[in-house]
């Protein structure tokens, strides 16, 4: 599977970079970010929080794409994005590892120790900072 692939099934679009969204999505993030790290992580708090940070990241690479008029309806596409649009492979693979934690908890009845959705957690922080601060940057300093 690559990225055209997501293109010819019509789970991604090329379409005109939108820096105004890309930077509504940002402030958005900002916000929810500030939100949840107010909230401790706890043993019936952990599965939410997991999920909440990695929508956060996801929307880190959806802004990057946006910038680079991609528009995805798929999640995983998202991984080919980083892989073949950024050269970001470690990125890409920690993204879809999370992404794959993220759907065992939200489909499919998982559960999540406090002690690994504390790391994922952490993780995702560095990863939403690594994303912002490369490819960011200009959008967010405006």
């Amino acid at each position: 599977m690559n990225l055209q692939d997501f293109i010819k099934q019509g789970k991604v679009r090329k379409e005109s970079p939108d820096k105004e969204l890309a930077k509504s999505i940002i402030e958005t993030i900002a916000q929810d970010i500030r939100f949840l790290n107010k909230l401790k992580v706890a043993e019936d708090s952990s599965r939410r929080l997991m999920c909440d940070y990695y929508d956060c990241l996801r929307a880190v690479i959806e802004a990057i794409a946006i910038l680079d008029g991609i528009k995805s309806y798929s999640h995983e596409a998202f991984t080919y994005y980083l892989k073949e649009q950024k050269k970001e492979v470690v990125l890409a693979e920690k993204f879809d590892r999370h992404r794959k934690i993220r759907n065992q908890l939200e489909y499919y009845g998982k559960t999540i120790s406090k002690e690994d959705a504390k790391n994922n957690i952490e993780d995702i922080k560095l990863l939403i900072k690594l994303l912002k601060d490369k490819y960011l940057r200009g959008v967010i300093d405006e």
